[in-house]
């Protein structure tokens, strides 16, 4: 029996996923709607909305939770830790209703590129395939899929957090490392949200996690699951790549998220000839390790998405003569293992106002020079290039920070940066 059919059922939160919950469910359940903006919604002509001193008096048999809302700091913060046992994400509804095969992505850094090429890899072999999550389309607004339809799940640690039924047949993780706690608190309530996909897993299901991985071998070594779990050596592209004319993969990182579409590919026995075509032409994500120009003797990399150092180390690794610039906010406690003689070939181009942090993180291991803006900084680097016009340079974009000081989000700070370039090079 479905627990949320013609059930009384709070929905929290109106962002895409709220809003592809009420959807679903306006027809199936008595749905109450709540935000704690509420008003910014009134011109979507939202119905079955309620106000926060009638909701508090009401019992409800279920809660569907936005993943962007922290239950520790939101308004409806008591009554969520008093009712925490009812609460539940959009996965859990989509599991409640179907059955359908997903392969569920997670991980700390990887996970939308990952995603975005297992869905092509599949979709290139003629299956019928879905990607969602995390990566932009909640699960709950597709429509018109079968059976045999395969969902690809980009799962944050916000959306597992809060699930309680959902299964996937394919669970992967790629990678772990300190990430969200500002909202886990701890590392290990952010480790455990993570395995939640692993931990759901019914026996005969597969789990594929990083061989290699100091987080994921000790959260192995202490716990028992009932899939069937593959660790992925990482290495495992490089002979698949031995053939393959593609410059996206050249960094560690992207052959780590390949390593795992082959062990994939396996299970699903894939075709490799298509497999192949596929990772030839992969181009990846905007603003994810993009290369946005590649002639003469300039590369330029816009990788907007990097939060972090943990998700810039491995480029920083492959590239020449590296004009790197870094700014936004810092991740606290976020550690700049950058040892000097490994990284001689690269200039540091700190812009925004929290230099004073990276000046620190980057003290005594490269040279840097401090600016106020991002178009600042990029006006000097180009100014450099031209005083060696006939050696490889690379500019590369990982700011290793969030973007909200200046930014909407690092699609927006991805964009300025992109016509930043444009009007250098048109100058040039």
């Amino acid at each position: 029996m479905n627990i949320f059919l013609n059930k009384k059922i709070l929905i929290y939160g109106l962002g895409k996923t709220g809003r592809s919950a009420l959807e679903f469910l306006k027809k199936k359940a008595e749905i109450f709607v709540y935000d704690d903006h509420l008003s910014k919604f009134k011109n979507l002509g939202i119905k079955n909305t309620i106000s926060y001193k009638n909701l508090i008096k009401l019992n409800f048999d279920q809660i569907i939770l936005s993943p962007g809302i922290d239950i520790n700091k939101c308004k409806l913060s008591k009554f969520l830790k008093k009712n925490h046992n009812k609460i539940y994400s959009d996965l859990d509804v989509f599991y409640s209703f179907y059955k359908n095969n997903c392969i569920t992505i997670t991980g700390t850094n990887g996970k939308s590129t990952t995603c975005q090429l297992m869905y092509e890899v599949l979709l290139n072999q003629k299956h019928d395939v879905r990607l969602v999550g995390n990566i932009g389309n909640p699960i709950l607004s597709v429509k018109n899929f079968k059976k045999k339809t395969i969902f690809i799940v980009e799962a944050s640690s916000y959306q597992l957090e809060y699930s309680q039924l959902f299964k996937s047949k394919y669970a992967v993780i790629l990678n772990l490392s300190p990430d969200h706690i500002e909202r886990h608190k701890t590392l290990d309530k952010y480790v455990n949200a993570k395995f939640k996909l692993l931990k759901s897993q019914l026996k005969g299901y597969l789990a594929f996690v990083k061989k290699n991985d100091f987080l994921i071998k000790k959260k192995l070594t202490f716990n028992r699951f009932n899939s069937k779990i593959f660790r992925v050596d990482t290495n495992e592209a490089n002979s698949f790549l031995k053939n393959i004319d593609n410059d996206y993969f050249l960094s560690e990182t992207n052959k780590e998220n390949l390593s795992f579409i082959l062990e994939i590919s396996k299970k699903l026995k894939l075709k490799n000839d298509l497999l192949k075509k596929t990772v030839q032409k992969f181009k990846g994500l905007e603003f994810r390790q993009q290369i946005i120009h590649k002639k003469k003797y300039l590369t330029i990399i816009n990788d907007s998405k990097s939060t972090s150092f943990s998700s810039s180390i491995e480029i920083l690794k492959i590239h020449p003569n590296i004009h790197w610039l870094i700014g936004g906010v810092h991740k606290k406690g976020d550690k700049f293992d950058l040892p000097k003689k490994n990284f001689q070939n690269i200039k540091a181009f700190i812009y925004g106002k929290n230099k004073k942090f990276f000046n620190e993180a980057l003290k005594k291991k490269i040279t840097y020079e401090n600016f106020d803006s991002l178009k600042d900084a990029l006006k000097k680097i180009f100014i450099n290039i031209n005083k060696q016009k006939f050696t490889n340079q690379t500019i590369l974009f990982s700011p290793c920070a969030a973007s909200f000081d200046d930014f909407k989000n690092f699609e927006d700070r991805g964009l300025y940066f992109n016509k930043l370039i444009k009007k250098q090079l048109n100058e040039v």
